[in-house]
């Protein structure tokens, strides 16, 4: 499998170290040999054909090269560029013209699912390549393929969770004692939030995570601006002790539900009782419960966020790619 990634950011550097980390196994495991052939950075591009050597720092400085080039030698592209979730930003035209030149594509990119989704699925199905994207909700756990491939058979009703890792660091500090400035602080420093970090506190992040939910689950057709949407930045130290007394935390709770035919999607600060699994859950970690008409709710927790954590999502999805093209 000849990959090219485009954007090579903290989650682009994460899958690289973990293909390095995973690369004997998978061969022997899977008879999976991928090879990077090229790489679209910020600061240039590098092709090789050949393969590059991923055990070496890679330098961008000494060559270039366009999409239309890297596309003329590889069977997957892995769209990494920063997030739009009101225009779908380049990671939309990337995922087009890639769909459209019949290469398979995986993304951890918000943007192009949020803004055409139905798009980029029939266009995928139409060329008769796979369109996979693991890595845009929870990072590296894999709720997408609970949802879409387990979970199908059951009938999912609904969708409720903690898909925002950076508002769960900050309310877990709060209830430890934390003003919000100060746990938004920690967060930064710690590199959970971004300096701009209005993506997450207000509420965007988990927004754009629950219409990619809404509509590759349930078929609906939402965009950003549909989603009732709330962020925690009105929280106080004071609204968290009257939970904490009461038995509750306060969590940015993401929700999906379905009513007949219509889909609805909410993101706001909720008191969660303690008997909720939803409670225990703290710091960065994420957790999302599916409703379902045959078994009922189904829990998934663990790393929402990071290089690493979204790397490994990636990679499942090429793994996937790779079995299900080597089956008779």
């Amino acid at each position: 499998m000849r990959i090219a990634i485009i954007g090579y950011g903290n989650v682009g550097r994460g899958f690289v170290d973990l293909l390095n980390v995973r690369r004997a196994a998978l061969k022997e495991e899977f008879g999976f040999e991928p090879k990077v052939t090229a790489i679209l950075a910020r600061c240039g591009g590098r092709l090789n054909p050949g393969g590059i050597d991923l055990n070496r720092e890679i330098d961008f400085t000494s060559q270039s090269a366009t999409l239309e080039a890297v596309l003329d030698h590889a069977d997957v592209i892995v769209e990494l560029t920063p997030t739009d979730v009101h225009t779908g930003g380049a990671g939309l035209i990337h995922c087009r013209e890639a769909l459209s030149a019949h290469k398979h594509v995986v993304t951890a990119n918000k943007g192009p699912l949020v803004v055409a989704y139905r798009e980029l699925a029939s266009l995928a199905r139409s060329c008769g390549v796979q369109f996979r994207f693991e890595g845009t909700v929870m990072g590296g756990t894999p709720s997408m393929a609970l949802g879409i491939e387990t979970l199908a058979a059951a009938g999912v009703k609904s969708m409720r969770g903690i898909v925002n890792g950076t508002t769960n660091f900050i309310l877990t500090q709060m209830e430890a004692g934390q003003t919000y400035a100060d746990a938004l602080l920690n967060a930064q420093e710690m590199g959970y939030a971004e300096a701009d970090p209005s993506g997450d506190v207000e509420g965007w992040d988990a927004a754009a995570k629950s219409v990619i939910l809404a509509n590759t689950l349930m078929g609906s057709d939402l965009r950003v601006d549909d989603v009732d949407r709330e962020g925690i930045t009105r929280i106080t130290a004071a609204m968290v002790a009257v939970a904490k007394a009461a038995g509750e935390r306060w969590k940015l709770i993401a929700q999906v539900n379905r009513a007949g035919d219509r889909v609805a999607a909410s993101v706001r600060p909720t008191r969660v009782s303690l008997s909720d699994p939803l409670a225990w859950v703290g710091g960065g970690m994420n957790a999302l419960t599916y409703s379902t008409e045959a078994i009922g709710e189904v829990t998934l927790i663990g790393a929402g966020a990071g290089g690493k954590a979204t790397g490994f999502a990636v990679l499942s999805d090429l793994l996937k790619i790779h079995q299900s093209t080597q089956q008779p």
